[in-house]
């Protein structure tokens, strides 16, 4: 049996700051996630500068609820990073009035967007408690053993910025990026194959006529992704030259292409898509795992750093 489980409520304080170094461990990795460059600390102080023109000392510290001593000292801290700057009040000496600096307001538009995504993920969290606080702080631990705070966080990032990204059909326009996008993982880990250049310099003979379909990402109009659907019979179609452009990783844009290939292939009224890969590729397999694809064995490959073979039945 655990301390808390022993002690239980009178260890109330003490759980609360376990929990609470939890959140400020993974508030570290937001911050650099959002490319915030503020110490989590001065967040209250930093965050009421961002919505004020100016305030003095005594003001942030009535709105926030803390000691003069502890935001002065913030504030000292923050003025060394160029983040605000002081003067005296016209009215009065003793009283020093603080303001984000230029560089301060630049961080505010990222803050901004960290801020959002939090919220969204601080409710996320405590929608999936259902119990009394004491029950609810044993529910959240566990919820956050499971995936942190952290991974949350990032989960709501991914999605938001998913949502941004559109899968369209391939177009002869896009010949280019199709070639490039495939050329630049390929060559990432391997060497290019002959059977690689066939299908990337011919996707309208090789890909489309035979019944397949290319499909593209784009991110704001710029494309970032794109896979295949090859067509080897009317009950099986293969999931090929999957790549996403490596400034684009990280966006479940992979999951969003694998997805719609997949859903063809159901269109279409397939039984079996399957992949061919190589283990080297571990963020590939997992997704294609996470798709519901399993290791089989089927006939030989003609690609050389084939190494693994996967199945979906539909």
């Amino acid at each position: 049996m655990s301390f808390y489980s022993r002690v239980g409520s009178l260890a109330l304080g003490s759980r609360l700051r376990r929990l609470s170094g939890q959140f400020a461990e993974d508030a570290e990795k937001v911050y650099d996630l959002y490319d915030v460059s503020l110490d989590a600390k001065w967040f209250p102080v930093f965050y009421t500068l961002a919505r004020v023109e100016s305030a003095s000392v005594t003001e942030i510290a009535q709105a926030i609820g803390h000691s003069h001593p502890s935001v002065s000292q913030i504030v000292k801290e923050m003025a060394k990073k160029d983040l605000v700057s002081t003067e005296k009040s016209q009215t009065d000496a003793r009283v020093n009035i603080v303001k984000l600096s230029a560089a301060g307001k630049a961080i505010v538009p990222r803050l901004d967007e960290q801020c959002s995504d939090v919220r969204e993920a601080i409710a996320q969290l405590l929608q999936e408690t259902q119990n009394d606080l004491w029950a609810a702080i044993e529910e959240v631990e566990f919820l956050l053993a499971h995936q942190s705070f952290f991974e949350r966080v990032q989960k709501v990032r991914k999605q938001r910025k998913c949502q941004a990204v559109k899968v369209v059909d391939y177009g002869p326009e896009f010949y280019d990026d199709f070639q490039q996008l495939n050329y630049e993982w390929i060559e990432q880990y391997f060497e290019i194959e002959e059977a690689d250049r066939t299908v990337l310099m011919n996707p309208q003979e090789k890909i489309l006529e035979p019944g397949g379909y290319i499909f593209m990402a784009l991110d704001a109009d710029h494309v970032v992704g794109t896979c295949t659907l090859i067509k080897e019979s009317d009950r099986t179609y293969e999931l090929a030259k999957m790549a996403v452009t490596t400034r684009a990783r990280g966006k479940g844009i992979g999951q969003l292409l694998g997805e719609t290939a997949i859903n063809k292939a159901r269109e279409l009224g397939a039984e079996t898509v399957f992949i061919e890969s190589n283990t080297a590729l571990e963020a590939a397999i997992n997704l294609y795992q996470k798709l519901g694809f399993r290791k089989v064995v089927r006939h030989p490959s003609p690609y050389e750093r084939c190494n693994i073979q996967m199945e979906l039945k539909l």
